[in-house]
């Protein structure tokens, strides 16, 4: 493939801007991360369940993910109470 300067510099351009961008991600990824630890931390929920109600509030599919929950526990439930 054959490619002129003014598009090779484009192309790196592009490439460092979605550097810059995935190195934001990183950051709040890792914000997120530390007041996850810090709820943790200063009321003893599980790092997990924090994680889940983070996800939840963001997303906010509360009723959704209650409804999941409950048809786990009916279908589980069904098989497995005679094991």
């Amino acid at each position: 493939m054959q490619l002129l300067e003014e598009d090779k510099k484009k192309i790196k351009d592009a490439m460092q801007e979605a550097s810059n961008s995935l190195l934001r991600i990183d950051a709040e990824r890792d914000h997120i991360k530390h007041i996850a630890e810090d709820i943790h931390d200063n009321y003893k929920i599980p790092k997990k369940t924090i994680s889940k109600m983070i996800r939840v509030y963001h997303k906010q599919n509360f009723q959704e993910e209650v409804a999941e929950h409950e048809e786990f526990e009916v279908l589980y439930q069904n098989i497995t109470k005679n094991a």
